[in-house]
């Protein structure tokens, strides 16, 4: 655990028996004695059917006011609302913490930005490095947890033999020329329990992994977990005090081309992250 996711069409396969159908030729007194249809009843058939899904797809969209007027998402504070992956509208937080952000709401939606934007912070390259990593932690975590975990921590995350089974040094350094990737990517949050100190919030979200480079034997790969924070208040702030990781949910695969390693080392190079808000 870190600290920080052809059918067949054909009615023979299906055992249904094939049907033959005979066609007569028309004959005098056979013809098809029908009226014509009338072209200004499937105009108006027509333009029925479109007023019909219009309504429709208006009332599929309009704003759902059961999960409340404070955007949580939840219409009982435990069950998802009808719409639980919709944003709730709140600005980002202007503060930041090490770079981390910080100066969460003291709401759902507070507690909910602060997992995603701390699961960022927890499985991204700075904790591979001593410095960065010990900000991250006292961060991220509440004080009791930091001061109990640390030092665990650092033993996982500086432990020689792990780094170089994922290709680093000891040092926490990838080799000239290579491109050390950790990413993570909050797909979405969903609140479990809430109270105004203290919030059970789950996240969703892909993550990077790996060594960009050409003779690379820990290639860039993605996984899927789902994260599960116990928050509390403390401070005027969001701070994890504990925490849960599975696998999945697991998206299949598309058939793409895999990027090159100097695609992958300019991409992660290039485009930065985000400060994210429920």
């Amino acid at each position: 655990m870190s600290y920080g996711g052809d059918g067949y069409d054909d009615e023979r396969d299906r055992g249904v028996p094939s049907q033959t159908r005979t066609r007569l030729p028309e004959q005098d007194g056979f013809a098809d004695r029908r009226p014509a249809a009338s072209p200004g009843r499937s105009v108006v058939t027509i333009v029925g059917i479109v007023l019909i899904l219009i309504a429709a797809i208006v009332f599929a969209n309009r704003p759902d006011d059961s999960t409340g007027s404070d955007g949580g998402g939840t219409d009982d504070g435990n069950r998802p609302g009808a719409n639980p992956t919709a944003p709730s509208g709140q600005q980002p937080v202007e503060g930041f913490t090490n770079g981390i952000p910080s100066g969460f709401p003291q709401s759902a939606e507070g507690a909910e930005s602060a997992a995603a934007n701390y699961v960022v912070a927890l499985g991204g390259e700075g904790m591979f490095q001593q410095e960065s990593r010990r900000a991250i932690v006292d961060t991220v975590y509440s004080p009791e947890f930091a001061a109990q975990e640390a030092d665990a921590i650092d033993r996982v995350y500086s432990d020689p033999d792990f780094l170089s089974r994922i290709g680093l040094s000891e040092s926490g350094a990838a080799p000239d020329g290579s491109t050390f990737v950790s990413r993570v990517s909050p797909v979405g949050t969903r609140i479990i329990d809430f109270a105004p100190d203290r919030a059970t919030v789950a996240v969703w979200y892909s993550s990077l992994f790996g060594i960009a480079a050409v003779d690379s034997l820990n290639p860039v790969t993605e996984s899927w977990y789902t994260n599960t924070y116990d928050l509390i208040w403390v401070d005027g702030d969001w701070k994890v005090a504990a925490f849960d990781q599975v696998d999945g949910p697991v998206p299949v695969a598309r058939d793409q081309r895999a990027s090159t390693a100097e695609e992958m080392a300019e991409a992660v190079e290039q485009y930065g992250g985000f400060t994210y808000a429920r």
